[in-house]
């Protein structure tokens, strides 16, 4: 399973994390969003629907009836009730039952880089688990630096 760890320096989440989740979805794909905080489950909502003119990005918040439909679900856990097999962790948090999902997007930013190099650490040399490290050139464009 795959780990990769998204050090966002200039480009912020809301850039970042709707490009990821295009493209899980157009390669037929489900992905698990989550953030402990309410106001930011509310502010990724209103991103997906409004994030670009050119495209929609089908989803919905998490404990709803629909919720196995969603192609994008959005919640506070790390239970996927969309079967997605992708989870993107938008708060910053590492939450070690996102090794139950075949791939992982783990968003951090300057606040958060003490705890998101624990969670590398502590998944180095595990089996099964390839981490991968990216982060931003002076134009902006991700690089896998590890």
């Amino acid at each position: 399973m795959q780990v990769d760890f998204y050090h966002l320096t200039v480009t912020p989440l809301d850039r970042a994390l709707p490009q990821i989740a295009e493209k899980i979805v157009s390669s037929g794909g489900r992905l698990l969003i989550v953030a402990d905080s309410g106001a930011q489950r509310v502010a990724l909502d209103r991103l997906l629907w409004a994030y670009s003119a050119e495209s929609f990005l089908p989803h919905g918040e998490a404990g709803g009836e629909g919720d196995a439909r969603q192609p994008i679900l959005i919640g506070e856990g790390t239970t996927a009730a969309n079967d997605a097999r992708n989870i993107a962790l938008a708060d910053g948090v590492w939450r070690e039952e996102a090794l139950g999902f075949d791939r992982v997007f783990h968003f951090f930013d300057s606040d958060r880089i003490i705890e998101a190099r624990a969670a590398w650490k502590a998944l180095a040399g595990r089996d099964g688990i390839e981490p991968r490290y990216w982060k931003q050139n002076e134009n902006g464009r991700w690089e896998q630096a590890a």
